[in-house]
C-alpha cells in the first residue's frame, strides 16, 4: 500500500492534500483544521482572518503586472463527511485519514478520504505559496461546516469580500463547468415511543443491512441505489405479521449520504424463531435480485443476539413502519429545462431509536424552490398522521445558471485552448455554496469546477490522480486570462 501521496504531480497541490488527511476536520470540529489554516496563511506574511462564523479569509496580492484584473475568490470548505465501514476503527475527531495510492486514484483505508472538498482546499493553498504563477489579486475564502448545514456561507455578510469572480472548487467531474445547483432543506422527525418489558419466551436476533455504496445523496441519487432504511423497513414490515418486537433500529448517517447500513435487534417467541430466519433469506434473495446489479455487495443477515431490556411498543413500531413505507425517497421529478438532470429528490438518510423516540432526518434537493417546498410537505403530512413532530429546517437556495457568464466564456476558451475541446457546461443535483454566497454578492460571477473525485460521502471515495494535474492547470492559465476590471 503506497501511502506516499505528497509526492505525487502538481506536487504542490498534493503535498497540500496530504497534510489535511492529517488534521481531523468532520463537519462541526473544524477547530484544528481553522487553526491549521490561519497558520498557513501567517507563515506566508498573507493578511488572514477568521470571521464572526469561523470562515477563514487569506489574501493574496496580485502578482506584478496584474494589479488591474478583476479579484478572483477561490473557495472551498474545510470540513469533511465522516463515514467510515461498519468494520473500521476509526475516530474521525482525532485520527488523521488514511490516503493511498490505487492504480490511478487516491483513496482511504475503509473510510471517507475528504477529497471533497480538500481537494479544493489544497489547489487553493497551492496558489496561497506559490511564487511564479500570474494572477491578480486573490482572496480565498474557506468555509466551515458545509456538509451538515452550510453554515458557514449561510454566515457571510456583505462586505467582507472585495473579489468580482467566485471560483468554487467543490464540483467533482474534471471537464465540466458548473453554473447551477440545487437548494435544500432538512426534514427532522421525532416519533414518540414507550418501553415494554420484553415478552416471555422470547428469544434476540440482529438483522444487519450491510455493504451498499451509498454515496453522495444529489450526486448519485440518480444511480438506483439501494436505501438501507428502505430495504429493512420492508422486512420488518413483514416480521410484524409474525409477532415481532423492535427492541432498536440503527440505520444510515448523515443527511447529504445515502444511507449504507442498517441495523436492528428484534425479539419473538421462540417457537417462531425459524420463521424469522426464513423471513430474512427470503427477503436476502429478494434484495440481491433487485440489487446485484448495482449492489453486488449487499449483504442482509440475522444473528442471534442478547435479550435486550425492554422492547418498543407494538403501536408506536407499526406507526414508524408505515411512515418509513410511506415515506418518498429518491428522484422524485427530472429537471424540464436541463435534459438528464434530476430537478427533485429526497433522501430517507437517518432511522434511529433513541431513548423514547424515534430519530428520522431526511435531506430534500430541488432547483425549483416551489416544487422542495411541497416535497417537505408530502413528508410532513405522513408522519403527522403516525403522531411524529416534523421541522423543516435549514433551506437554502438554489443557484440559477447564468448561460452568458462572462466567467464562463473565458474558462471555455481557456479549456479549449489546453486541451482541444469545449468543457462541458453543467447544472448539478446537489447542493453549493454558490446559492447562498451569491445571495449574498449577487455582483458575483460564478463558475464551480474541480478534479474527478468518485463516490464522495463514502469509504468508496477517490480522486482521480490525472484529473488534478488538468485541474491544476486549467486553475493557472484560468488565472492568467482573468479580464482587467
Amino acid at each position: 500500500m503506497n501511502k506516499d501521496i505528497s509526492k505525487l504531480s502538481p506536487q504542490a497541490v498534493w503535498k497540500n492534500f496530504y497534510s489535511l488527511t492529517q488534521i481531523p476536520r468532520p463537519s462541526k470540529h473544524e477547530e484544528k483544521i481553522r487553526q491549521f489554516m490561519v497558520d498557513f496563511g501567517h507563515k506566508l506574511g498573507l493578511e488572514t482572518i477568521v470571521d464572526q462564523t469561523g470562515n477563514v479569509i487569506i489574501r493574496k496580492p496580485a502578482t506584478p503586472g496584474m494589479e488591474n484584473r478583476k479579484g478572483v475568490i477561490l473557495q472551498g470548505h474545510l470540513d469533511m463527511v465522516p463515514q467510515k465501514n461498519s468494520d473500521k476503527v476509526h475516530d474521525f475527531t482525532t485520527d488523521p485519514i488514511e490516503a493511498y495510492i490505487d492504480g490511478e486514484f487516491v483513496t482511504a483505508n475503509g473510510t471517507t478520504l475528504g477529497a471533497d472538498n480538500g481537494m479544493g482546499v489544497a489547489t487553493a493553498m497551492a496558489i496561497l505559496e506559490s511564487k511564479d504563477i500570474a494572477h491578480g489579486p486573490i482572496e480565498a475564502l474557506f468555509t466551515t461546516d458545509e456538509e451538515t448545514g452550510m453554515t458557514g456561507a449561510f454566515g457571510m455578510k456583505p462586505g467582507e469580500l472585495k473579489g468580482d469572480i467566485l471560483l468554487n472548487m467543490d464540483s467533482e467531474t474534471e471537464g465540466e463547468l458548473y453554473v447551477g445547483c440545487a437548494g435544500g432543506t432538512d426534514a427532522n422527525i421525532k416519533l414518540p415511543f414507550k418501553k415494554e418489558a420484553v415478552p416471555a419466551g422470547h428469544v434476540a436476533f440482529k438483522v444487519s443491512v450491510k455493504g451498499l455504496k451509498g454515496g453522495h445523496s444529489g450526486m448519485e441519487i440518480n444511480l438506483g441505489r439501494g436505501n438501507a432504511n428502505k430495504m429493512m423497513n420492508r422486512w420488518l414490515r413483514q416480521a410484524l405479521k409474525i409477532g415481532m418486537r423492535l427492541a432498536s433500529i440503527d440505520g444510515g448517517g448523515l443527511r447529504n449520504a445515502i444511507p449504507r447500513e442498517s441495523f436492528v435487534v428484534v425479539t419473538i417467541q421462540e417457537n417462531l424463531a425459524e420463521k424469522l430466519i426464513e423471513l430474512t433469506a427470503k427477503f436476502a434473495a429478494i434484495f440481491k435480485n433487485e440489487f446485484s446489479p448495482m449492489e453486488p455487495d449487499l449483504s442482509f443477515t440475522i444473528d442471534q443476539a442478547h435479550l435486550p431490556a425492554s422492547v418498543i411498543d407494538a403501536e408506536s413500531t407499526q406507526k414508524l413502519v408505515n411512515a418509513v413505507y410511506g415515506c418518498p425517497n429518491g428522484i422524485m421529478r427530472m429537471s424540464f429545462a436541463v435534459p438528464g438532470l434530476v430537478e427533485t429528490s429526497t433522501n430517507l438518510a437517518r432511522v434511529k431509536s433513541e431513548d423514547d423516540h424515534f430519530l428520522l432526518q431526511c435531506l430534500l434537493r430541488s432547483s425549483v424552490d416551489s416544487a422542495k417546498e411541497s416535497v417537505g410537505e408530502m413528508i410532513s403530512s405522513i408522519f403527522e398522521l403516525a403522531g411524529a413532530e416534523v421541522e423543516l429546517t435549514g433551506s437554502y437556495p438554489g443557484w440559477k445558471p447564468n448561460m452568458n457568464s462572462p466567467i464562463l466564456k473565458t474558462m471555455q476558451g481557456v479549456y479549449q485552448k489546453l486541451y482541444g475541446k469545449v468543457p462541458a457546461t453543467m447544472a448539478i443535483h446537489a447542493g453549493l455554496e454558490c446559492g447562498l454566497l451569491g445571495g449574498v454578492y449577487p455582483n458575483w460571477d460564478m463558475i464551480s469546477f474541480g478534479p474527478t473525485i468518485c463516490y464522495p460521502h463514502s469509504p468508496d471515495e477517490k480522486v482521480n490522480i490525472a484529473s488534478v494535474d488538468k485541474f491544476w492547470k486549467f486553475l493557472i492559465e484560468t488565472l492568467k486570462a482573468i479580464p482587467v476590471k
